[in-house]
């Protein structure tokens, strides 16, 4: 064994309850220990790391982590934490996303090597044959009422409503544990505090079922400083796949994070040791203003999520917006990057003969962009004289100068007027 996982996830504040024992066993032999990640998207998102970290650390300390990815519960919905019932998917959906989630947990774990690899299941496929009456006689029978009721996922939607489905889930659920106990020998489930529950009817399923015992370990909800949602922006969920959030919005996520935050982050989402991060808060805290913390953060995470080449394109392209930065830069940024630096600035599209026959620039910023960069001739011309005025970050030289730059990605322009007002163009037929 390398590490001691319990006090691993201690000093990196990632355990929130944990049942008496599960230690001793831990450090008694081996274990298997599984989470349950939810497959109702094509994409995991960054609210998923907290869990995939957990396993990493459980792999690193020589015990065997299953991710279990619940095609049979991701038809019916988890209830813990939800106000209102959740769409049901079908079974082509659920096959496509659950490929998608395994390519990215490859990421993390290790699934090749040796007595500990990680390994994925999927409850659909224990589930598929089990009918309904011999659900509730073997399983339904050993689980009172008044225990499924007690649980807080229940309790809080009893005012509202909840249908038979999902105040059965916790059953499903608990029979997951099981089936894992009796065919892989897992002992110890592990999720969100918000899991607690599901989680312990599995274990109370295995000690009155079998007479067995299984533990339980759950990881703290994170909470932003400022009381917003980990994980979401104004635009939604910050995916782990770059075709639904990009690494440039993947790092500046990150980098965003306020000091306090960032603190807890480093501990939770890299694998760095403990001197390590000690010395980088240290050397944060005399000089925050240099975001260091934020910037170690935004390197590891997006390297490990995405590449090395990502980090250095989301470098580079966040100098362009808040850096000084050179044409050359501005040209290296691929269409997805550059798109996503810019979005939501003021954009218009004129057409390839347009831009061959623009006589000057002060016509190409005014009437032939649609007014979008200066409403009027004399007020491109004023800007312009004033030095003012950038394409492609080089500055123009006169009104007058000649329309002849080089599209980036073969059809935008990225017009600047002062530090900050940006405006793009896009020539096309």
């Amino acid at each position: 064994m390398t590490k001691d996982f319990v006090e691993e996830l201690k000093w990196r504040g990632m355990i929130h309850d944990m049942m008496p024992g599960v230690q001793e066993q831990l450090n008694k032999e081996m274990t298997s220990a599984y989470i349950g990640f939810d497959p109702t998207a094509d994409s995991l998102h960054i609210g998923s790391l907290v869990q995939i970290m957990t396993l990493v650390h459980f792999q690193k300390a020589g015990h065997k982590p299953f991710a279990l990815v619940g095609g049979a519960t991701g038809m019916v919905g988890d209830p813990s934490g939800k106000s209102a019932e959740r769409n049901l998917l079908d079974e082509d959906t659920l096959n496509h996303n659950l490929a998608c989630v395994r390519k990215q947990l490859e990421q993390f774990l290790d699934f090749d090597c040796g007595d500990n690899s990680a390994e994925m299941v999927n409850n659909y496929d224990w589930f598929k044959n089990f009918n309904f009456l011999d659900f509730i006689r073997d399983v339904g029978k050993h689980i009172s009422v008044n225990y499924m009721m007690a649980k807080d996922s229940v309790k809080s939607r009893l005012e509202t409503g909840m249908s038979f489905t999902e105040f059965s889930y916790q059953l499903v659920q608990g029979y997951d544990f099981w089936w894992l106990y009796n065919n892989k020998n897992c002992k110890l489930q592990l999720g969100g505090s918000d899991q607690w529950g599901n989680i312990v009817t599995g274990t109370e399923l295995i000690r009155r079922k079998g007479q067995g015992e299984a533990w339980a370990i759950t990881t703290p909800l994170i909470k932003k400083a400022d009381g917003t949602k980990f994980g979401k922006t104004e635009g939604g969920n910050v995916w782990l796949d770059k075709k639904l959030t990009s690494p440039y919005k993947f790092y500046q996520y990150w980098l965003n994070s306020s000091d306090e935050d960032a603190t807890n982050y480093i501990k939770i989402f890299t694998l760095k040791e403990k001197e390590e991060i000690d010395a980088l808060i240290a050397e944060h805290n005399e000089a925050p203003h240099m975001r260091k913390l934020q910037q170690e953060l935004g390197k590891d995470i997006t390297i490990r999520v995405h590449s090395e080449e990502d980090y250095n394109m989301a470098i580079k392209a966040s100098g362009i917006l808040f850096g000084k930065s050179t044409t050359e830069d501005l040209e290296s940024l691929d269409e997805d990057t550059f798109l996503s630096v810019f979005e939501g600035v003021p954009q218009t599209n004129i057409s390839k003969s347009t831009y061959a026959n623009s006589q000057n620039v002060t016509d190409l910023l005014s009437e032939e962009s649609n007014g979008i960069v200066f409403p009027s001739k004399g007020e491109a011309r004023r800007m312009i004289k004033g030095g003012g005025v950038s394409i492609n970050k080089t500055k123009l030289e006169s009104e007058n100068q000649a329309v002849d730059f080089k599209l980036l990605n073969d059809k935008y322009l990225l017009a600047q007027k002062g530090k900050k007002n940006y405006f793009l163009i896009t020539v096309e037929d």
